[in-house]
């Protein structure tokens, strides 16, 4: 009875010892059946969504009248402005915009010099690129009619190049400075998602050398400027594009 109560002992610690082999060999990690290049089901998710209904790249002509701000408004006349815009998108949401903007305006300001009111007129040039970045809204819970409009808010900075022309003078000067953009924009989709129709306004801080000076100097005296030439632009672009 005890030899047949071992035997029995023995039986079992056997089939306990495959079944905790067994155990351990499907609980293994298996490098190639468990490899996945997503950590998340989220980010192969957002991913195929991306690839499905986003844009890679987008290219646009861009064209709309530019506005100055304080007695800048007074000097230069408004004018219009054109140019091209491309965008490139990291995700459905955030884009980088490069832009290269240029538009000619009339210039016309006075001086005081003793009881002596000179006016001067000729022209300005401004020639900028600018580097911004775009951050488009979420529109899912909006209106079905108003779902597809894709609005947006951007900001950056960029670099302006600035020529006046003096008809007095006869002589040229030229500029460059550094400058920070700040503005709102809508994209229309069309031709089933393949162009877009886009509408944007931006401000643009900009701090010339000249601003906020008193004093024209023209080849011979300094004359007391009626306005000193201070301010920022701003635009208004229609922008026609295609998606990629």
């Amino acid at each position: 009875m005890k030899s047949l109560f071992i035997y029995l002992l023995l039986i079992l610690s056997l089939f306990s010892g495959r079944l905790y082999a067994q155990s351990e060999s499907s609980d293994a990690f298996d490098p190639f059946s468990d490899y996945s290049e997503f950590d998340q089901d989220s980010d192969e998710e957002a991913d195929i969504n991306f690839f499905r209904n986003g844009r890679l790249l987008t290219l646009g002509l861009a064209a709309g009248p530019r506005q100055f701000t304080e007695n800048m408004s007074k000097s230069y006349g408004s004018g219009p402005n054109f140019g091209i815009q491309i965008s490139y998108f990291f995700d459905l949401k955030t884009a980088l915009g490069v832009g290269i903007m240029t538009g000619d305006s009339a210039l016309n300001f006075s001086t005081i010099s003793g009881n002596t009111i000179n006016n001067y007129s000729g022209n300005v040039s401004f020639t900028s690129i600018n580097f911004n970045i775009k951050y488009f809204m979420n529109t899912q819970n909006v209106t079905k009619g108003l779902a597809d409009i894709n609005p947006y808010i951007l900001g950056g900075f960029s670099q302006w190049y600035r020529t006046v022309s003096i008809s007095e003078f006869g002589t040229q000067s030229r500029e460059n400075v550094m400058g920070a953009d700040l503005g709102i924009g809508v994209e229309i989709p069309l031709m089933r998602r393949k162009a877009f129709l886009g509408f944007q306004a931006t401000y643009h801080y900009i701090n010339f050398a000249d601003e906020g000076k008193e004093f024209l100097y023209n080849g011979t005296t300094n004359e007391l400027l009626e306005h000193k030439i201070n301010g920022d632009l701003m635009d208004i672009l229609l922008i026609l594009g295609l998606n990629f």
